[in-house]
């Protein structure tokens, strides 16, 4: 009989929130599996399982219409990594995080850490319109020994050349800034009562995507792992000490147990 493969045991949580059509579901089949696809709206939520080295990271990617909202909270419950999730060329997704969404992580983990990553920068940005799915296509067309050399730098929060509201066809139809992010980032600290200079910088933790080009999502998710790499170990290490017994302890306690009569 052929042994039923086990359930590998999620060493840390992370969750995305946003509205719906922002694309969380497509940042996550761009990670997950290097392409993009059209995809339908989330019901109630979705989990995958990433392995990241020696550790197993589960990633749950929530609904963001109306009708799902209660389940966010539940989804957010002990989570050690919330993405906070708009649509650049869409300010009222930004809004809508902070009106609707932010409230659901009251149940994450009180050392959450929390992204600010605003999607689609592909119809915004014109170093996000390089598709990386060229990189892939080449790849297949190389050798099965021959290793590719990846030539595109990303990263966090890139500035665009100017706001569209000063100069309006530098960047089209850009309604959301990378400042309008920091100042959102600004103002989820001050709803957790934490004080600036003692988080996560908002340069560090505010990125802009493109799940159709691939840019910037690599960079998103391994920089999320890195900084819950110590609540990974944390959890491990009190894992670890609830499952020591002192047998010492209990040599004891049976020595200086009375006898029945």
């Amino acid at each position: 009989m052929p042994e039923v493969s086990k359930m590998k045991k999620p060493d840390v949580k992370l969750v995305l929130l946003g509205d719906m059509n922002v694309g969380k579901t497509s940042l996550l089949h761009r990670y997950t599996e290097r392409k993009f696809k059209d995809t339908v709206s989330t019901v109630g939520g979705a989990f995958f399982l990433k392995q990241w080295g020696p550790y197993n990271i589960s990633i749950w990617d929530t609904a963001g219409r109306e009708q799902f909202h209660g389940l966010g909270s539940m989804y957010c419950r002990g989570a050690a990594a919330v993405i906070l999730t708009y649509d650049v060329s869409n300010w009222q997704s930004l809004a809508e995080l902070e009106e609707r969404f932010l409230s659901l992580t009251d149940t994450a983990n009180h050392d959450c850490i929390y992204a600010l990553v605003g999607n689609k920068a592909d119809l915004t940005d014109p170093r996000a319109q390089l598709s990386q799915d060229s990189d892939e296509a080449s790849k297949d067309r190389m050798d099965c020994g021959e290793e590719r050399t990846e030539t595109q730098v990303l990263s966090a929060c890139p500035t665009p050349p100017a706001s569209p509201v000063s100069l309006s066809g530098i960047t089209p139809g850009k309604q959301v800034t990378p400042e309008d992010a920091m100042a959102l980032y600004g103002r989820i600290l001050r709803y957790k009562g934490l004080e600036e200079k003692s988080s996560l910088p908002a340069e560090k933790m505010c990125f802009e995507t493109s799940a159709k080009t691939g840019y910037n999502v690599d960079n998103l998710f391994e920089a999320l792992f890195d900084l819950v790499l110590p609540s990974i170990l944390r959890n491990k290490n009190e894992n670890q000490h609830s499952l020591t017994v002192d047998l010492e302890e209990c040599r004891g306690s049976k020595r200086g147990r009375p006898g029945c009569c």
